[in-house]
């Protein structure tokens, strides 16, 4: 099958360059292994090679002896493999020696001893638009960030094709497929999540139809800041719901597993004395895992256009985390007691930031405009700087800048 390129192949290629070791994190099937063995040199995979992982067991040091860069697929199945790989970084003293891949972060303590300067993390998500072939690319996260002008020729996805797209996924294995596989597939794939996947982080087993309980809850709730408190109550009535402990200790589970990745409120500093809410906005790794738990299909979004509008703007979540690690930037979300919300705020490390509303037509455009230009008005631009871009990101119509200076973006047009 050919490689289908990926946003994050640089910054893996520039990693290993300066890094003895780099650890790939992200949810299983997002691509990790496929990507890494683009640049590997030799491999072991411990999740499908029962030889390997004995040897990994009994003497880990030597699962390390191969052509450099070697990758140690799954490498956290074996997590003493961690200090090995820490201690060969210390000996040989050269950069690019290993890449690890990984699909749950272990307990803390199995990387207890700092890898600080001998091994970096790097995220892998999902697919995004862009990398699907479904987006252009003509209005570029990295130049809002710099202050280049939103302009992109017309972009149309059709409600029927970004349905279908939002069900299907980022997921690589449905490359090809037809929806109705897809769907199979990304509903099989939540069966191993809630079945197997959900243990992998701290080996402790759960209840699945517990876990799909919750799913379900996570999904109906995509998007929106709702309490754990309440996602156990939306699991059932009675005896048969979801206490709220258990939620939250699955809730970190799915996190540890990466199936679960939740925006933070951004941390930023106001003119006025609005007080900001904390709570963070929960989103599936995918959108298309939403749609795969309430067993939803493109014909039933399309009859239920609240949800899918907010599924829509997970999909855009993911696609801006996606352009905003090539970026060296993070994704927030900014919500006050009094009202105000914006749904995405994309800020540098360098200080450097952008705002986002999300609208699946331009027939709220103005209100989401409104919001963006109350943002700017009560940012402290003293402490925080003037925003690089404030911006309308919907699913068709042209890139351009409105008289208000808010942008509007087709997400059809949006890439790195």
């Amino acid at each position: 099958m050919t490689y289908q390129p990926r946003i994050v192949d640089r910054e893996l290629a520039e990693r290993l360059q300066a890094t003895g070791a780099v650890v790939i994190e992200g949810p299983r099937a997002c691509g990790k292994t496929t990507t890494a063995q683009q640049i590997a040199a030799s491999e072991v995979r411990l999740d499908v090679d029962d030889v390997a992982r004995r040897l990994a067991s009994l003497e880990p040091a030597r699962v390390l002896v191969g052509n450099v860069p070697r990758l140690i697929d799954e490498w956290q199945l074996e997590p003493a493999i961690w200090n090995h790989v820490r201690r060969a970084v210390d000996d040989r003293r050269q950069p690019g020696q290993f890449i690890l891949t990984g699909s749950a972060v272990p307990a803390d303590d199995a990387t207890r001893h700092t890898g600080a300067g001998r091994l970096t993390r790097l995220r892998m998500r999902p697919l995004s638009l862009f990398e699907l072939g479904h987006s252009s690319g003509e209005v570029s996260l990295a130049g809002l960030l710099e202050g280049t002008p939103a302009t992109a020729g017309r972009s149309v996805i059709l409600l029927d094709d970004l349905a279908e797209l939002i069900c299907v996924g980022g997921w690589p294995v449905n490359l090809g497929r037809s929806t109705q596989t897809a769907l199979r597939a990304n509903r099989d794939h939540l069966d191993e999540i809630r079945r197997l996947d959900i243990a992998n982080g701290d080996g402790r087993k759960r209840d699945p139809v517990r876990v799909s309980m919750l799913l379900r809850s996570l999904a109906r709730n995509v998007a929106t800041p709702v309490a754990t408190a309440t996602l156990a109550s939306d699991t059932g009535e009675g005896v048969s719901a979801i206490r709220e402990h258990t939620a939250a200790d699955y809730i970190r589970a799915l996190e540890r597993i990466m199936i679960v990745e939740n925006q933070p409120a951004w941390p930023t500093h106001l003119r006025s004395r609005s007080v900001l809410r904390s709570k963070p906005i929960r989103h599936l790794a995918d959108p298309a895992l939403a749609v795969a738990a309430v067993r939803a299909t493109p014909p039933r979004l399309l009859r239920d256009l609240d949800f899918l509008g907010l599924l829509f703007e997970s999909m855009v979540v993911r696609d801006l985390r996606v352009y905003a690690q090539a970026a060296d930037a993070d994704v927030f979300h900014y919500r006050e007691k009094g009202g105000l919300e914006v749904d995405a705020i994309v800020q540098a490390n360098d200080g450097r930031w952008a705002a986002f509303e999300v609208k699946l037509g331009e027939g709220r455009a103005d209100a989401g405009a409104a919001n963006l230009l109350r943002l700017a008005q009560r940012v402290d631009p003293k402490r925080m700087g003037e925003p690089a871009a404030l911006g309308l990101i919907v699913s068709s119509g042209y890139g351009y800048t409105r008289e208000d200076g808010v942008s509007v973006i087709p997400i059809g047009a949006l890439g790195p």
